[in-house]
């Protein structure tokens, strides 16, 4: 996500806030989505939401699961269905290490942000990662916090 604030076609369309807390992010992967025209046209118009979704690797395939993308009201005949199972298009070797990971290592694919890139195609950042433990949980919430006390004292001495 190191893109420049003046691109005009990069635009954040969803992000998983919770990805971070409840997951040990290990590795990010860029991803391609294969998306119908009313997808496209809704994801534009910001309508779509990652936070419940996950990926899986079925039968040498990647797929996005339980996604969401707002129905496009402008579509009349050719609507989409907003929750379906969605193709991901990576490389073999990409997708021999997110099998392996899943299945060898018991990692989990999680959807980390979904973007416009800078020449205007819909990626999504997925995220190979470890399910946090509730006193994992509690530590990370801790260091925010005494982060956010330690700036505040130090705005405070100035």
């Amino acid at each position: 996500m190191a893109q420049k604030k003046s691109d005009p076609n990069y635009k954040v369309i969803a992000e998983n806030r919770r990805a971070r807390f409840d997951y040990a992010i290990e590795d990010d992967i860029e991803c391609g989505l294969l998306l119908e025209g009313s997808e496209v046209k809704s994801l534009r118009a910001n309508g779509a939401n990652i936070a419940e979704s996950y990926a899986a690797v079925e039968d040498g395939e990647l797929w996005l699961i339980n996604s969401y993308i707002a129905p496009y009201e402008q579509a009349k005949t050719f609507r989409h269905e907003e929750r379906r199972r969605r193709k991901m298009l990576v490389s073999r070797k990409q997708l021999a290490t997110l099998w392996n990971a899943t299945q060898r290592k018991g990692m989990t694919l999680v959807p980390i942000v979904m973007y416009f890139n800078h020449k205007g195609l819909a990626k999504l950042k997925l995220g190979i990662a470890k399910g946090k433990k509730l006193h994992d949980k509690r530590d990370t919430q801790a260091k925010r916090d005494w982060s956010r006390q330690k700036q505040r004292l130090l705005k405070d001495n100035r």
